[in-house]
């Protein structure tokens, strides 16, 4: 299977970023891409909650997951929305920031909910308290798929090792982590994380993530660090994006997964411990 991963610089305007996101993932089909993945927040980027609630939708009206699924059904593609946010119906309000797995007819063949809330001081100037405006999730996803099983995260997920140890016990092939990453903290722990991630359980890991300075008709415009990668289940560097917007392409060989676990069959020696 040939995978495209899309890199974005989402604005906080959906409707201007439907077309955008339509086209990139039009041109990775057009490369023979037949999975094709996008980053976190793919509809908006916005640090500001009172847009948010302007132009966020509920689940069931939302304009880009209708019009992504309606992409993938005319390309006849595999795709992957890295995540959406979306309003909620929680009394407190809180958005959810969720992945959807669409398949060629465009059915939505998976949906996860961010588990862990990105809550973080990065500097004096730099300070992010996720769960303030979004709900986390509680369920660990794997979707089946004809090419592979595939693990679903989002973004800061990817420090929290045990997940992805689950996800892969569980059968997970392919490890998915969707990013708007901090310049700061992605220029120190992006790469070596994702390695990591793919080392300790034999995985593909395929990362789209957004770039740039993102436009921002409200409020602060937000940085994020780029670098889309797809790392190898033995470790190695398979695609950077670095900054630019664009397409990656990569061939998944699951005989590559089968290969990495037979050689260092980590998953399996797990061993209880007493303490600390």
């Amino acid at each position: 299977m040939k995978a495209a991963l899309i890199q974005l610089n989402s604005g906080d305007d959906p409707v201007a970023n439907l077309p955008r996101t339509s086209d990139l993932i039009g041109q990775a089909a057009g490369k023979g891409a037949g999975f094709v993945l996008t980053p976190e927040v793919t509809n908006c980027v916005s640090q500001d909650r009172a847009h948010q609630n302007r132009v966020l939708q509920h689940e069931a009206d939302d304009l880009t997951l209708k019009g992504l699924r309606e992409t993938a059904i005319r390309h006849g593609i595999w795709l992957s929305i890295g995540s959406l946010a979306l309003k909620t119906d929680d009394p407190d309000g809180r958005f959810a920031n969720r992945s959807f797995l669409i398949d060629p007819a465009g059915q939505i063949v998976a949906c996860y909910d961010k588990i862990h809330m990105f809550d973080v001081t990065v500097s004096e100037t730099e300070t992010y308290r996720e769960s303030a405006g979004y709900r986390p999730g509680k369920q660990a996803v794997i979707a089946d798929t004809p090419f592979a099983k595939i693990g679903l995260s989002i973004c800061y997920d990817i420090r929290f090792a045990y997940l992805y140890r689950a996800l892969a016990q569980a059968g997970a092939e392919v490890l998915l982590v969707p990013s708007a990453f901090s310049p700061v903290t992605g220029a120190a722990h992006w790469e070596p994380l994702l390695r990591a991630r793919a080392i300790e359980t034999g995985s593909y890991v395929l990362a789209a993530a957004q770039t740039g300075t993102h436009s921002a008709t409200a409020g602060k415009p937000r940085q994020t660090y780029g670098h889309s990668m797809a790392i190898s289940p033995w470790g190695e560097v398979l695609a950077d994006l670095g900054t630019d917007t664009g397409i990656a392409l990569v061939d998944l060989d699951l005989r590559e997964v089968s290969q990495s676990r037979k050689r260092i069959a980590a998953l399996s020696h797990d061993r209880p411990f007493e303490g600390p």
